[in-house]
């Protein structure tokens, strides 16, 4: 059990600093590619400016299950990284898994994985939301 809590403390910790680190990127960067492609006067341009931030977070937590992937290949809990892929994709995205096997002894790191990714889901509709009335098609909007 203190192998799960420990290897899931630390790719935790390493998803909240790859998706601070990618939002803050994400948040500093495109006012300045809207503004320099022009982007930002009107409804379309606005709403490329939303998929390319979409697109963006996507790419981020793209880089976070696929940490947990490669932790759980170098643990052996999986029969191949295909396996690995698939049970991290399955478990971050809180949709679970049932059509697999894997080493039962890190059933709880799996879990913290789905802890981990509700999260991470959560922030990025949090920062979508924010995005969209700043740089996106809702921008000057009162709903």
């Amino acid at each position: 059990m203190l192998q799960n809590l420990v290897a899931g403390s630390g790719l935790v910790a390493l998803s909240v600093m790859i998706h601070a680190v990618g939002l803050i990127a994400i948040a500093t960067a495109m006012p300045f590619v809207a503004h320099w492609l022009g982007l930002h006067n009107h409804i379309v341009g606005r709403t490329v400016v939303m998929t390319a931030i979409v697109m963006g977070i996507l790419g981020l937590l793209t880089l976070e299950v696929w940490s947990w992937a490669f932790a759980y290949d170098l643990l052996d809990a999986t029969d191949s990284f295909a396996d690995s892929l698939y049970l991290s994709t399955a478990m971050f995205s809180t949709i679970g898994y049932g059509d697999m096997a894997f080493d039962p002894a890190w059933r709880l790191l799996t879990a913290l994985e789905g802890i981990n990714g509700f999260i991470m889901i959560g922030w990025s509709t949090a920062f979508l939301v924010r995005a969209s009335t700043q740089h996106g098609p809702f921008k000057d909007k009162d709903f």
